[in-house]
Formats: C-alpha cells, sequence, structure tokens
C-alpha cells in the first residue's frame, strides 16, 4: 500500500433534518433559541407512558422533486429518502458540485442504529394478511446499510467508496472519524459522513420503554402538560431519554481540495478517539470511555486544558450521565468546573445513529458564530455541583476547541476534537 499522505481534514459544509426542523438552518435558528422539538408520537400509535417523541416537524417524503409516490412507496425504509435530503443539503451547502473530477474522489459514510427496520415491519404484516407474494422486491435493498449512500449517490453522482459504518448511536462520529483517515491517507478528496434514523414505530419505542431507556411520562411528570421538557440531561429528575428520528450530514475535505475549489471551511477534524468498553451491551464503563477522550485529545496533540467546550453524549438517564461525568473529571481534573458541557439531546432528543453527526453540526455552527448551545429543562443535581451544564439559554463566547463525545449500545465509543474556524 501507498504511504499516507498526511493531508489535513477541513469540514466545509452540513445538512440535518431533526425534531428542531427539516434542514439544519431551521434547526440551528430554534436551537438558539433554547427550544426543543418534543411531542405526544403522531406517526404510530403506542401503548406507554414513553409517549413523548422528536418528530421531525412537516416531515413528507413526496415533497422532495427527487421522491415521487412510486419512490416512496418502493423505498419504504425511511432512512433512505431521509439520507438523499440530508446528504444533497450538505452538498449544497458546502457549494460542491459532483462532476467528472469531484464524484470519483468522494465518498459516502451514512451509519445508522436501526437500518430499514421499519421496511421489514410492513413486509411482515403483508406477509401475514396477503401471503409470500405481497412481500416487496424492494425488501432487501431497503434493509442493507448501504443503501441510502448509494440512493444519494444516483441523486448527487459521487462514486467514491460507500458503506455504512456501524456505531449504533456513535455511528456519526464513526463516520467522520474513518472519513477523515481516508481523506489523510489520499483514499478520497471528499468524504460525505454522517449518521440517519427514523425509528418512530411501536416496536422500537415498546423496546426502549420494556429497557427503561426512555422516559416515562405519568400525570406527576413536568413534561406531562409541557413534552418540551421531557428530556433533561445532568437534571436531578432525568428519568430516561427520548428517542428522536433525525439525521445529519458532515462533508469533509482534504486542505488542497479546499483550495483548489473554493470551498469555505467552518472547523477542522483535529483528533479522532474510538473504543469499545467490553462490558455490558448497555450500561457504559468508565476506563474506556476515558481512554477514548483521551486518545482523541492526544491524536490532535494537545491537551486537556487546550479545549474549551464539551458536546456531550448527554442522553438524560441517570446512570448514562453519572457515568460521563465521571469520565469528563477524570479526563479533565480540576479544570472541568471552567469547561462549558452542554447536550444537543436537551432539545432534540436521541436520534440514535443520528445523533454525532447532528451534534457535530451544530457544535461547529457554534465555534463559527461564538455561541454555545443549552442544555435546557436542567434542574441542579448536587452530585454535579460546579459544572457549567450551560443551563436553559445558549451563551454568547469565543471558543475555538471543542470534543464531541458519542457512545453506542453494545460498548462502543468515539470521540471527535474539532477546531473551529470562523468566517
Amino acid at each position: 500500500m501507498k504511504a499516507p499522505k498526511n493531508r489535513r481534514v477541513f469540514v466545509v459544509g452540513y445538512g440535518a433534518a431533526t425534531p428542531l426542523g427539516k434542514t439544519f438552518a431551521e434547526t440551528w435558528k430554534r436551537a438558539a433559541k433554547g427550544e426543543a422539538g418534543f411531542r405526544k408520537v403522531t406517526r404510530c400509535r403506542v401503548d406507554s407512558l414513553c409517549n413523548v417523541v422528536g418528530e421531525i416537524p412537516d416531515w413528507d417524503p413526496r415533497a422532495f422533486d427527487f421522491s415521487s409516490e412510486k419512490e416512496v412507496y418502493n423505498w419504504n425504509a425511511a432512512f433512505v429518502i431521509l439520507t438523499m435530503a440530508v446528504v444533497r443539503e450538505a452538498l449544497e451547502d458546502a457549494g460542491l458540485q459532483m462532476d467528472k473530477e469531484t464524484g470519483p474522489r468522494t465518498a459516502c459514510l451514512i451509519g445508522s442504529a436501526i437500518n430499514g427496520s421499519d421496511a421489514f415491519g410492513i413486509a411482515v404484516n403483508h406477509l401475514r394478511e396477503g401471503g409470500g407474494l405481497k412481500v416487496s422486491p424492494y425488501l432487501l435493498p431497503n434493509l442493507c446499510a448501504n443503501l441510502p449512500s448509494g440512493k444519494a449517490g444516483m441523486l448527487m453522482g459521487f462514486t467514491g467508496p460507500i458503506f455504512s459504518p456501524q456505531g449504533a448511536c456513535a455511528s456519526g462520529n464513526h463516520a467522520v472519524g474513518i472519513g477523515s483517515r481516508m481523506i489523510r491517507d489520499g483514499d478520497c478528496d471528499f468524504v460525505i459522513a454522517g449518521g440517519v434514523d427514523m425509528p418512530i414505530m411501536p416496536e422500537i419505542i415498546h423496546g426502549f420503554a420494556n429497557m427503561n431507556a426512555t422516559i416515562k411520562v405519568n400525570a406527576a411528570d413536568r413534561a406531562h402538560d409541557d413534552p418540551g421538557q421531557a428530556s433533561r440531561p445532568f437534571s436531578r429528575d432525568r428519568k430516561g431519554f427520548v428517542v428522536s428520528e433525525g439525521g445529519g450530514a458532515i462533508i469533509l475535505a482534504a486542505q488542497e481540495a479546499v483550495a483548489r475549489y473554493g470551498l469555505t471551511v467552518r472547523a477542522e477534524v483535529m483528533g479522532v478517539g474510538w473504543t469499545s468498553d467490553a462490558y455490558h451491551f448497555t450500561r457504559p464503563r468508565k476506563e474506556t470511555i476515558v481512554r477514548a477522550m483521551r486518545e482523541t485529545i492526544e491524536d490532535a496533540e494537545l491537551t486537556p486544558e487546550d479545549v474549551q467546550y464539551i458536546n456531550a453524549h448527554g442522553t438524560s438517564t441517570p446512570r448514562g450521565d453519572a457515568t460521563e461525568v465521571e469520565c469528563l473529571q477524570a479526563v479533565f481534573g480540576e479544570k472541568l468546573p471552567r469547561i462549558p458541557v452542554s447536550s444537543n439531546k436537551s432539545q432534540i432528543g436521541h436520534t440514535l445513529g443520528g445523533a454525532a453527526a447532528v451534534e457535530d453540526a451544530l457544535t461547529i455552527e457554534g465555534m463559527r458564530r461564538g455561541v454555545i448551545l443549552p442544555t435546557i429543562n436542567y434542574l441542579h443535581d448536587p452530585q454535579f455541583d460546579g459544572l457549567d451544564f450551560v443551563p436553559h439559554k445558549a451563551r454568547t463566547a469565543h471558543h475555538e476547541i471543542a470534543l464531541v463525545n458519542a457512545f453506542g449500545f453494545g460498548g462502543t465509543n468515539c470521540c471527535i476534537l474539532f477546531r473551529g474556524i470562523q468566517p
């Protein structure tokens, strides 16, 4: 194999669809206002107190010029159309045209946690009600993890490598990490990296509820009359995460490609760190999470003292949030109380495989604008005395070095360190 080129990697654009908005611009606008995107579930019927979710507002896959009624019928795994939408938005945001030069040098790495589970559910119902001939011939493609990237390639015209990093809730960061290595080594000039999930279906909602992972909103809970308060990372009354739909795509570019195509740099990917817990399928392991953060900072050739903001994984579960704080204390020590730490999941919930990519984009946009997004719905927890969770509303603050944490089921951890570049 050829020697790596050791090229620097920059972020030049992004797209997203979240419970705050069906584009990144809409998401950012509401996030900066401190709003939440939660409501009682409308996509399906559930028999559970875990019925507050995050749904993309006004989401209609038929509204896109690339998705006819027939297209939506055939590609009934919702993450396919969502991926095409956020990839196109990200490329347009970057101002990167796909042509005979850029197309072959562009890869697409879009991860997911549940992939086409919705299409499988539809097929099961058709089989039960109408027999084998009613099962769609598109079923297998709808289940393929790489298929959304392939469909995005058909839409936009890139022909570099496509595959799906499967890192559960850390998939987006795995995509950014792998894509950065590919650009660094010279395999590609551009990578579309991200994650998507559309999990608002009864099987997923009930499954999370039965493992006590998601919040049960009873009559005494403050989210009963205001669903926007359901997700409250690091709060003393946190009870579990809010399952949400959404996804994001980040456009990565090699340094020389940025100059050649006149692209605008938003941030630089400085460091990547990834570990696995070898411990439990849902309970986090402190030692390996600490190692992931430390290796990220070391990969950037920086020190913990250089980090100016931390976008926490912060799901709003009692055990998960407490463990993450313990890990942050182990890495940053006495400096931690002086570092703002916030969780976007307080506003958009947990978009599973889409979470990390969306949070990467929000972090980078925050550095460009000099804004730190808040942890809304926060009520002080005495066990976290002295820590700055940026409660309730966004904060104006200049910051250039940010760490984004992502941890997933199966004990998979991936952290990314970005250096923001203001316009």
